[in-house]
């Protein structure tokens, strides 16, 4: 199923996590890291067992985000493992030396545990992972999804997280997710901005037509906006079909390029066709 829409919860408020479910996010991002207070990371590492469960009754994919401080990592990577997490998003992923260890400390969690490879999700946040992004993208055949952390990478470049210093960096992340087959999850903005609903839909709709497959938020009113957003249209889907048909025809008859609707249509305009409909 394809995810558009992930929405980070804290695990250290209950009222969040018990609500996570019915927010119709298709993935919830179970959060240990920035949005859990120093004090409270053990406890919430500790519920996590309990959150993953309930963040999931619906069917929603969890993640959890993990912290970045060395000591904290395998701890907090264990007990997501442990719980039943689908994957682990890894914040201020520097190099792919990174996601070779982590990985190989959780073949052998998973081998005791007896479930299936987590999947791992790196967190582009600095200019030198930003400039090694390919490289860590096929670091590890985990790698589910890449991603760019708006406002951690703003502050390492000592500028401010709007959509005009953000848009290279993201694209650079998601061309670096592209080549290596992962999804690319992120708007060319910043998340942290969300009661601008308005340019919450502007910005995913621009990320869809820049080929985004999705994008996280912070708050529960920015899911619909992406759910929206990252889905096709019903006119989309009918113009997908009846394009489809044509290039059958045409095929048919021996053509290769053929007139629809007025424009020229190749097999690369035919190949988008397919893949809306089967993302669809």
């Amino acid at each position: 199923m394809p995810i558009r829409s992930l929405l980070y919860v804290p695990v250290s408020s209950e009222r969040f996590v018990a609500k996570a479910h019915e927010r119709g996010a298709d993935a919830i991002i179970l959060d240990l890291e920035d949005a859990v207070a120093p004090a409270q990371k053990a406890a919430a590492r500790a519920a996590l067992g309990a959150a993953v469960t309930s963040a999931g009754q619906r069917g929603a994919t969890i993640f959890v985000r993990i912290n970045a401080e060395a000591d904290l990592i395998p701890h907090d990577a264990e007990a997501a493992c442990r719980a039943g997490a689908f994957g682990l998003f890894v914040p201020k992923v520097r190099n792919a030396r990174a996601l070779h260890a982590l990985a190989g400390f959780l073949d052998g969690i998973e081998h005791l545990a007896e479930r299936a490879p987590m999947r791992l999700v790196p967190m582009i946040e600095d200019p030198g992972a930003l400039l090694d992004a390919r490289s860590i993208a096929a670091a590890t055949p985990r790698n589910y999804a890449m991603t760019t952390g708006g406002e951690d990478i703003a502050t390492s470049l000592g500028a401010e997280p709007t959509p005009e210093v953000l848009h290279v960096p993201k694209l650079l992340v998601h061309y670096a997710a592209k080549a290596a087959g992962v999804l690319s999850l992120g708007l060319l903005r910043t998340v942290a901005d969300y009661n601008d609903l308005a340019a919450m839909e502007k910005s995913a709709r621009e990320a869809r037509m820049f080929g985004f497959d999705g994008a996280s938020c912070v708050h529960p009113s920015v899911v619909p906006i992406l759910n929206r957003a990252f889905s096709p249209t019903a006119e989309e889907l009918d113009h997908a079909r009846r394009l489809i048909a044509e290039s059958e025809r045409a095929k048919a008859s021996g053509q290769g390029a053929f007139a629809f609707e007025g424009k020229m249509v190749d097999e690369p305009v035919v190949q988008r066709a397919r893949a809306l409909l089967e993302r669809a």
